[in-house]
């Protein structure tokens, strides 16, 4: 297997302070890039995390990937999975989650399906992932799987040591130099919106509120 390194790079605190202040949909205002397909959501509710990105792509449904990978997790991390499309196999469940919960990681997201969902929302780690299965990975290691690389999830290139950010509505995942570039901008605007909401409750015209309307 490749790339079973640690990561050295640590994301700056005050970053993760202020990303885990904005509203990340505020986000999808400004960005078009980094937004994972859709399909990949929140396996329980009421979930909001920023962490930093360690990945593992996993061949063949090969669970020791998973495996090594959690053997990694530092606190804050989420666990990123590239499951090469398998869209069958789960190589999350009770036990990987109880894992990563036990390293202090924020969360897990899988290009895939997972197991154990009553185990799973019991658990209250925040996983995101397509779906579930009663088909899980085999105890077994393919050469083609590695951890730490550049991975495809969601239709997104998530390399090792990007910032993760994920909600109930979906997952975005940034390098540091990008959300840090950006979550000015967003926390902005979200300072703006309750004044834009309280207008509208007030009965004053939409024309003249919403940028754009029509006076």
């Amino acid at each position: 297997m490749n790339g079973t390194v640690r990561l050295t790079q640590t994301l700056d605190a005050e970053l993760v302070s202020r990303l885990q202040s904005v509203s990340f949909p505020t986000i999808g205002h400004f960005l078009e890039e980094g937004f994972l397909d859709p399909g990949i959501r929140s396996m329980l509710p009421n979930v909001h995390l920023v962490g930093r990105a360690v990945t593992v792509r996993i061949a063949s449904a090969d669970a020791f990937a998973t495996n090594r990978a959690l053997a990694l997790l530092e606190p804050g991390d989420v666990l990123v999975i590239e499951t090469g499309h398998d869209a069958t196999h789960a190589p999350v469940g009770a036990v990987t989650a109880c894992a990563a919960q036990c390293a202090g990681a924020a969360g897990i997201v899988v290009d895939g399906v997972v197991t154990d969902i009553v185990e799973l929302r019991s658990a209250g780690l925040p996983v995101f992932a397509r779906g579930t299965s009663v088909l899980t990975a085999k105890r077994k290691l393919d050469a083609n799987s590695a951890v730490n690389v550049p991975v495809l999830c969601g239709g997104v290139m998530v390399n090792p040591g990007d910032v993760v950010m994920a909600d109930d509505n979906g997952v975005l995942v940034l390098s540091p130099e990008e959300a840090a570039a950006i979550v000015d901008l967003g926390l902005s605007t979200d300072r703006a919106e309750p004044d834009i909401l309280r207008r509208l409750r007030s009965g004053e015209a939409i024309g003249t509120v919403l940028p754009g309307g029509m006076e």
